[in-house]
């Protein structure tokens, strides 16, 4: 499925299903507070009315001939009020009365309900028990339509004498409630379509590039020779820059060509000397000058060695994104094995190795990844520092992990080599005795750092020296 297609179809899921869901249950909410805002006034038209036929109340009886003209005259009366999309021409209450057993009483309905009993019926039994009582119930002439029905306690001098019960039909609420539903279906479809074109518009605008950038890409490998496609000024065109930047990385075939000569360069020198002492071993020598040739080759073996396999860890390191089990490690674990690890190196140049600060911390990431940056960073330090000298090494407890800055007292960077300590196969000529190393070990350091979303950096100290400060999160 291409880019474009994706793009497309996740647009219209995340629209649909974000405008789908929100959408219904508003339009099931819309029915509920319809139905919520006519119980509310009914409420107030059964306690008014009640407290009528309490006030009408004649020697401990309900002046009911009043409620009967008073419906009867309702009934007569002519009117039409146009409520929004409702024309109404008639009073649609059903207003009912029973006594204090339940029994109706009076029934604006022509009375055809009057001597019935109603105390089973839940707007009545629970008002008749001190509770609010409402119910919904279909209608006698017609079981699609329902009335609501809302109930107050007829009260006279402290003691319950009745109960007074207003109904009303809810098709009123339900042509407002359908009328608010469609509306905003309606609503909420057309601006979901609109948002879908604009989706379908963006996405033509964001694979357009794309789509000639592949173009581009598959030219270049066709061996074609083509100008780079103009892209706007947008990451896409960093992009294609970047594509025309590795095409001519690729067809000049630099990155190998370096590579290679580099390591060639690298190795050359130790097998020219272990070649040298193998050809004069052969001559006639004296047992200390054949030890220094078999010292030498010694030397210059273990120096390839060393190469090819810092050579193998990089690129391990450099083909992986993200370390697949981090573990803790304890700092006080990690700066003991490094003064273990060192010891015989120090002891030769007579180099004090200083450890300072915090101990209780730890970090997390692949033990031995860890151990081996610091010993190369440690290792490096001592490698310039002069006999005698000292190495100091400060733990800093930063908020998100631990900072490892080791100071030595060598002769510094200089400045032609700042921006080039951590390339590969890179050196500087050790103080001691002229020679260079392989030029992986701080490459390593900072491909470690990276791999566990730290960092590196490698600066001069305004006293003298170098300071290298190792960061590794502790999360």
């Amino acid at each position: 499925m291409s880019i474009r297609r994706r793009i497309i179809l996740g647009i219209v899921l995340l629209i649909g299903g974000g405008f789908y869901f929100p959408i219904s249950l508003v339009v099931d909410d819309i029915e509920l507070r319809y139905r919520e805002s006519t119980e509310e006034p009914l409420v107030d038209a059964s306690r008014v009315l009640a407290a009528l036929a309490a006030s009408s109340d004649i020697n401990g009886n309900i002046n009911l001939p009043l409620f009967r003209a008073g419906f009867d005259q309702v009934r007569s009366q002519v009117f039409s009020a146009q409520v929004f999309g409702l024309l109404k021409s008639q009073v649609d209450w059903h207003v009912y009365i029973t006594d204090r057993t339940g029994v109706v009483i009076f029934d604006s309905n022509d009375g055809r309900d009057e001597g019935k009993d109603y105390s089973q019926w839940r707007d009545v039994h629970r008002t008749l028990r001190g509770d609010y009582g409402a119910r919904t119930s279909p209608m006698e002439n017609n079981a699609d339509r329902r009335m609501m029905y809302i109930a107050a306690p007829i009260l006279h001098q402290g003691d319950l004498i009745g109960v007074l019960s207003v109904g009303k039909p809810t098709y009123s609420a339900d042509q407002f409630t359908e009328a608010a539903q469609n509306k905003f279906i309606i609503g909420g479809t057309f601006v979901c379509l609109a948002l879908i074109v604009i989706g379908l518009l963006l996405s033509v605008w964001v694979t357009r590039p794309i789509i000639r950038l592949t173009d581009y890409a598959r030219a270049v490998r066709d061996g074609k020779r083509l100008r780079r496609p103009r892209l706007g000024s947008s990451e896409m065109e960093e992009l294609g820059v970047a594509f025309e930047q590795m095409r001519d990385a690729l067809a000049g075939k630099r990155y190998v060509e370096n590579y290679v000569q580099t390591l060639t360069h690298e190795i050359k020198s130790p097998l020219s000397a272990i070649s040298g002492a193998v050809e004069l071993l052969e001559e006639d020598l004296t047992p200390a000058q054949r030890q220094t040739f078999l010292r030498n080759i010694r030397q210059e073996s273990g120096r390839i060695g060393r190469i090819v396999d810092n050579l193998l860890l990089l690129s391990s390191l450099e083909t992986r994104k993200y370390i697949n089990s981090k573990e803790r490690i304890g700092v006080s674990n990690l700066l003991a094995e490094l003064e273990k690890t060192l010891a015989p190196l120090l002891a030769v140049k007579n180099i004090e190795l200083d450890i300072r600060g915090e101990r209780d911390l730890t970090i997390r990431g692949e033990p031995n990844l860890i151990r081996q940056a610091l010993l190369n960073i440690v290792q490096n330090a001592i490698d310039f520092s002069p006999a005698g000298g000292a190495i100091v090494v400060r733990v800093l407890r930063q908020t998100n992990g631990v900072c490892f800055a080791v100071l030595d007292q060598g002769p510094g960077i200089p400045d032609y080599a700042r921006e080039r300590v951590f390339e590969r196969f890179y050196s500087l000529k050790r103080p001691s005795d002229g020679r260079k190393s392989s030029g992986l070990g701080l490459s390593l350091v900072k491909e470690i750092a990276v791999l566990h979303q730290g960092n590196i950096t490698l600066t001069n100290r305004p006293d003298g020296g170098a300071e290298a400060r190792l960061f590794f999160p502790s999360m």
